[in-house]
């Protein structure tokens, strides 16, 4: 199995899901993040005043599935979230030793 993470811009959020789901990707979790990488932030002004916003709101997301999946749902990810500017994002993979189902108590594969 493995874990796939990965930060996009929130407003391709629907976008990503529905191609997801659309392979066949059947639970993720989601979680708004606050980060910054090549952009390292800009300056905006309120109130007549400017002031530096050093981290840009992002999406996390965690899906675990697969091995055989994981090449898939990496593309799908990187082809949907894709607006060709700075800040799209990044992909990790890593690996999952074990996964549990907690009401069934089904492990593994049958855990997904």
């Amino acid at each position: 199995m493995k874990l796939i993470i990965a930060t996009i811009k929130p407003f391709k959020l629907e976008e990503v899901r529905e191609a997801l789901t659309g392979i066949g990707v059947r639970g993720m979790m989601v979680t708004e993040i606050k980060g910054f990488g090549s952009q390292s932030g800009h300056t905006e002004i309120y109130r007549g005043a400017e002031y530096a916003v050093n981290f840009v709101p992002k999406i996390k997301l965690e899906i675990v599935v697969t091995e055989g999946m994981a090449e898939q749902v990496v593309d799908t990810i990187k082809t949907t979230a894709q607006t060709g500017k700075i800040g799209d994002g990044k992909i990790f993979v890593l690996d999952v030793a074990q996964a549990v189902r907690v009401r069934t108590g089904e492990t593994d594969g049958d855990a997904l």
